[in-house]
């Protein structure tokens, strides 16, 4: 985390000096804010662009081309659930559409209440336990409604 009288453009300017010579710098930097920060603020971008001579279109094209950054905090919970071909061929697409549904929200968007973001994933590496999510960075597999409601209640009370 950042300590007390640094600012975040100041710590964005330190991870970008630790990495400023290797080559494709760029994204372990924005693996470096996303761990520190939980998400890459977009108010980063005109630094990053700075710092390493890119034009701000490029640092905002790789923030949104990999899933895996985030442009907002995550909720306290991240569900992922599985969409690849052999989670749906045994119930995804009902699955997610419950998660949905119980949580009132979207792939993509996290609860009101910041206490779950709700991802789509495509693959992993549990195929032969679809349909598979991962909750809290735990993989589950085999899951079911009533086996996500549970892994929910577990997780965030609901």
């Amino acid at each position: 985390m950042v300590s007390p009288g640094t600012s975040v453009t100041d710590r964005v300017r330190a991870l970008v000096a630790a990495h400023r010579g290797d080559r494709g710098a760029l994204m372990p930097i924005l693996h470096r804010i996303q761990a520190e920060f939980g998400y890459v603020d977009p108010g980063v971008v005109p630094v990053l662009a700075a710092e390493l001579n890119i034009s701000r279109a490029d640092v905002h094209g790789v923030i949104t081309f990999y899933t895996d950054f985030r442009s907002e905090p995550a909720g306290a919970t991240v569900l992922k659930l599985c969409r690849a071909e052999a989670c749906q061929s045994v119930g995804a697409e009902q699955l997610i559409a419950h998660a949905e549904q119980v949580l009132g929200i979207k792939v993509g968007q996290t609860t009101p209440d910041r206490s779950v973001t709700l991802e789509q994933v495509f693959c992993l590496g549990n195929c032969a336990l679809g349909p598979a999510g991962q909750i809290n960075e735990q993989v589950r597999g085999r899951l079911t409604r009533a086996r996500l409601d549970a892994l929910l209640t577990e997780a965030v009370g609901r």
